[in-house]
């Protein structure tokens, strides 16, 4: 196997980051990212993040977005299978994912990266705008996948993080380049998986269907065979498909959902684990206290304590995200 990681194959591929346009991109993305954790940027669903150390395996949770690793490095890990993001392949998470990440990183290489919000209106719109010379394929299955970069793609990052140097920039130029780097990838392998995931002809997006309710509704009393009547498939196809799509069971789905967005209602809101177990629709606190420690594999309090400063970051206030998010967003 090629090495990926290793230094002289990262500047010399000329098929992902080239020298130049990396040492660039490392140099726009530290200028905006002065302390560890989240910040956000000037345009929404455009998020930045820096590690300067390793953080061990642990859960997180994902948006639908597109994740460029512009140094350092980050492994996913989900229902068995490895997924590598790092300077030569980028992540795509095409539904809202529980998962587990790993971040490589170190004072003197920190972990830089730009997270993008899948746009889905944008999506629409592009594929209404270009021809295809061929049908595209429409048959993706998994919700989440890791794709070497090219020099397009590296490109258009690039010339984002150029535009957010700039609030002026950014807001005359950004939306284009983010809209560039949507066509790009949906002319990319991975465009099945987008727009499988939005369909309605296919089980990916029937299962999302499914997982927007879940988003929704996390709070209230919510069972299978609802989510396989929305869904409108039998039982057994929603199990398998749904398995399929999230690597997990509908019910371990919505608890992890459950737990993801307690632990964010704590660390953004204040509010102590008996009150955040309610509001995610948890009957017995001493359940909700077990099952996170389970997950997390700490206390509430305890992991509270240590995510609170670090999960999302921006000059003067402390934020979720820019906007009432459709999904339970967590990343580290």
């Amino acid at each position: 196997m090629p090495n990926y990681f290793n230094r002289t194959h990262i500047m010399n591929n000329n098929e992902c980051w080239h020298a130049h346009d990396k040492d660039r991109t490392i140099t726009l993305i530290s200028a905006l990212t002065p302390t560890e954790g989240f910040t956000l940027t000037a345009l929404d669903g455009v998020k930045l993040m820096r590690w300067n150390r390793a953080i061990p395996r642990s859960p997180v949770f994902y948006e639908p977005s597109i994740v460029f690793v512009c140094q350092g490095r980050k492994v996913g890990y989900l229902g068995g299978e490895v997924y590598q993001y790092n300077p030569q392949q980028f992540l795509i998470l095409s539904v809202p994912l529980p998962f587990e990440s790993e971040t490589i990183a170190s004072a003197e290489e920190p972990l830089l990266a730009i997270s993008i919000r899948i746009n889905l209106s944008m999506v629409s719109e592009l594929l209404l705008s270009v021809a295809h010379d061929a049908p595209m394929n429409i048959n993706g299955r998994s919700g989440i996948s890791s794709t070497p970069l090219d020099k397009q793609l590296s490109n258009a990052v690039v010339r984002l993080l150029e535009c957010l140097q700039s609030k002026v920039e950014a807001s005359v130029l950004g939306q284009s380049i983010i809209r560039e780097i949507h066509y790009r990838i949906l002319q990319s392998s991975q465009a099945s998986a987008i727009l499988a995931a939005h369909s309605t002809h296919n089980n990916m997006g029937k299962i999302s269907k499914a997982l927007r309710l879940i988003h929704a509704e996390y709070a209230n009393e919510l069972n299978v065979d609802t989510l396989a009547a929305v869904s409108a498939m039998s039982v057994p196809s929603f199990h398998a498909a749904f398995r399929d799509v999230t690597a997990t069971s509908p019910i371990q789905y919505l608890k992890k959902t459950r737990l993801h967005k307690a632990r964010l209602l704590m660390v953004q809101d204040g509010i102590n684990a008996t009150l955040a177990a309610t509001k995610v629709g948890y009957e017995s606190a001493s359940q909700f206290s077990r099952e996170f420690k389970r997950m997390f594999g700490k206390s509430p309090m305890e992991e509270v304590s240590a995510v609170r400063s670090a999960l999302i970051t921006s000059p003067g206030e402390f934020v979720a995200s820019q906007r009432v998010d459709q999904y339970v967003t967590v990343q580290q």
